[in-house]
């Protein structure tokens, strides 16, 4: 019975303080890693890789991740983004192999306490070394002891010179730290320095380089061939997409293969840091390639569903949008590229505003241009294809982009005007014109008679009638005036045709009905000339009028070229073929 009490005593008992463990296991776990001072950097840095060690050697994953522990004692900052995991690792195992191979260390002799009268120095150096331990004075760990980036980036130089030398009594035994197999195998003449590298560095470069190109060719006659397969296929955009991977995969592929062959290299200092932004920007501009190539896909595949609408807002939406896409690929492209490289892209912005106040004076133009097609766009005063008239400036709307509209004129030259100009300019378009005016004047010679002249009015306005083309609810044929040298006719008439070839052959043939319609009536058209008549002379005759035919032959000759008259051509006799039909 006692037993059992103690036994749920001892239950109780752990149950009550069990939160409590598990709070201060938690609060454990995220310790941060101590560097306070050089004494506990020091202390942080060698603890995180003895276990480091002793994890590579047992296999042991919670060990083996400690060298994360090791890595914030270092200074980092100098170390360019896309390699400062891999060098600060090598820098870290480099480093305690170094400290264990030439010291044992007295933590106590380490500054680790400071106060007013005698602070901690902002400079550490392990006697006897170069290896130093510097405060931060800037940026998000300010105020911490790391490893100098100085102590960092020459650590293997460091460790060239001692790396002959056993493991200290009572020191750790290293980080378990293997030289690459290049030091083993590769023969002496290709260790000689050349130009900055090794022999062996050059001639691995080179190959690399050949191997990459000749990925590049072997996946791009890859996908070449699969587009074949692919054409098969009853649509043809698979084969587009497919085609426009052709040139980028396979240069991302190579660009792949030589980033994992920098591994093996041994680039140091400034030459990594050279072939890292240099693969880092083939990388970038392959994703830009290729996102831009794929722009090009999908406007086709827009222009082609907006070909089947019957709207031509989005005829025009198409290639500006098209033109936003592209322009954004290579924006976004180019700051994400910048990002990668390490360099604040955010910083970069803040600093253009700086100078913003001058961009925004300068680029107020581009910004009113900019508006301006989307006005055009949505307000719609003329589409692409349309003839409109702008000042001095007339002919047919070719394109209408970001920041002009270009205006094909009718002498075959190319005008370009500025959206903010078009805002507010008085646009005339021709092209929506559901009629087409005709105004003509017609002279006939004062000898006409009022009856052939009515008839000839007849005539006219059954030409009229019968063009298929004319407005039939508004025109006017009259006899407008008495001219000093003539009787004018006005003939005012308007057109129901789509564009302007076909308004001027329409015009042509109603003015060719009206000329054989005065030759079939007698009617003459008067020269812009002066006749002097008089009416006695000796041994000539008085002027009289010319004879006039019968009223009902002049009836008959009117009705002839109306509807279905046997003189009537109102598309003309077919003598003339209009070159557009051609």
């Amino acid at each position: 019975m006692k037993r059992k009490l103690g036994f749920l005593l001892s239950i109780s008992i752990l149950l009550a303080s069990g939160p409590a463990l598990f709070a201060e296991e938690g609060i454990k776990r995220l310790e941060p890693t101590r560097t306070d001072s050089p004494r506990e950097t020091m202390q942080s840095f060698m603890e995180a890789m003895k276990d480091y060690r002793d994890g590579k050697l047992s296999g042991g994953e919670e060990k083996l991740s400690r060298i994360q522990d090791a890595l914030r004692t270092l200074d980092l900052s100098e170390i360019p983004a896309v390699t400062r995991e891999e060098k600060g690792q090598e820098a870290a195992k480099l480093l305690k192999e170094v400290l264990d191979r030439v010291i044992v260390l007295d933590y106590e002799r380490i500054p680790g306490e400071g106060s007013e009268e005698q602070p901690l120095p902002k400079r550490w150096r392990l006697a006897g070394t170069e290896i130093v331990i510097v405060q931060k004075q800037e940026g998000e760990r300010a105020g911490e002891y790391l490893f100098s980036s100085n102590t960092v980036e020459r650590s293997r130089e460091f460790y060239e010179k001692v790396k002959d030398l056993p493991y200290l009594e009572g020191a750790g035994q290293g980080a378990a730290y293997e030289d690459p197999w290049m030091e083993k195998y590769i023969p002496g003449w290709a260790q000689n320095n050349v130009l900055g590298l090794f022999t062996w560095q050059w001639i691995g470069l080179t190959i690399a380089i050949l191997i990459g190109l000749i990925i590049r060719t072997i996946v791009k006659f890859s996908v070449g061939k699969l587009v074949i397969l692919v054409s098969k296929s009853e649509t043809k955009w698979d084969d587009k997409i497919i085609d426009s991977l052709r040139g980028p995969t396979g240069f991302a592929i190579a660009t792949l293969f030589w980033y994992f062959s920098l591994k093996y290299f041994r680039f140091d200092g400034g030459v990594l840091t050279f072939f890292n932004v240099i693969i880092q920007i083939l990388f970038s501009v392959n994703f830009i390639w290729l996102a831009y190539r794929l722009t090009g896909v999908a406007t086709e595949y827009l222009t082609a569903i907006a070909a089947k609408t019957e709207s031509t807002l989005d005829d025009q939406l198409v290639p500006l949008l098209s033109r936003t896409l592209k322009i954004f690929v290579v924006v976004f492209g180019v700051l994400v590229t910048i990002q990668n490289l390490g360099i604040n892209v955010m910083s970069v912005l803040a600093g253009l505003g700086i100078g913003g106040l001058a961009f925004a004076l300068a680029a107020k133009d581009a910004v009113a241009n900019f508006f301006g097609s989307l006005m055009i766009l949505f307000d719609k005063p003329f589409q692409a294809g349309e003839w409109i008239k702008v000042g001095e400036a007339e002919g047919t709307v070719e394109e209408i982009g970001f920041r002009s509209t270009r205006i094909r004129t009718f002498y075959n030259s190319l005008i370009s005007i500025p959206n903010a100009e078009l805002m507010n300019a008085k646009i005339d378009n021709m092209g929506r014109r559901e009629f087409r005016r005709l105004l003509l004047k017609l002279g006939v010679t004062y000898d006409t008679g009022p009856d052939k002249l009515e008839g000839f009015l007849e005539g006219i306005k059954n030409i009229i009638k019968a063009n298929p083309h004319t407005r039939k609810d508004y025109y006017h044929v009259v006899f407008h005036e008495y001219g000093p040298d003539s009787l004018i006719i006005m003939v005012y008439v308007f057109f129901k045709v789509p564009d302007w070839s076909t308004e001027l052959v329409e015009r042509q043939n109603l003015m060719l009905e009206i000329y054989r319609l005065a030759e079939s009536m007698g009617v003459d058209f008067a020269f812009p000339t002066q006749t002097l008549h008089i009416e006695t002379f000796p041994e000539k005759k008085a002027y009289r009028q010319a004879a006039q035919k019968p009223v009902e032959e002049i009836k008959k000759i009117a009705g002839a070229y109306g509807p279905g008259g046997a003189s009537a051509h109102p598309s003309g006799q077919g003598i003339f073929v209009p070159p557009h039909t051609e």
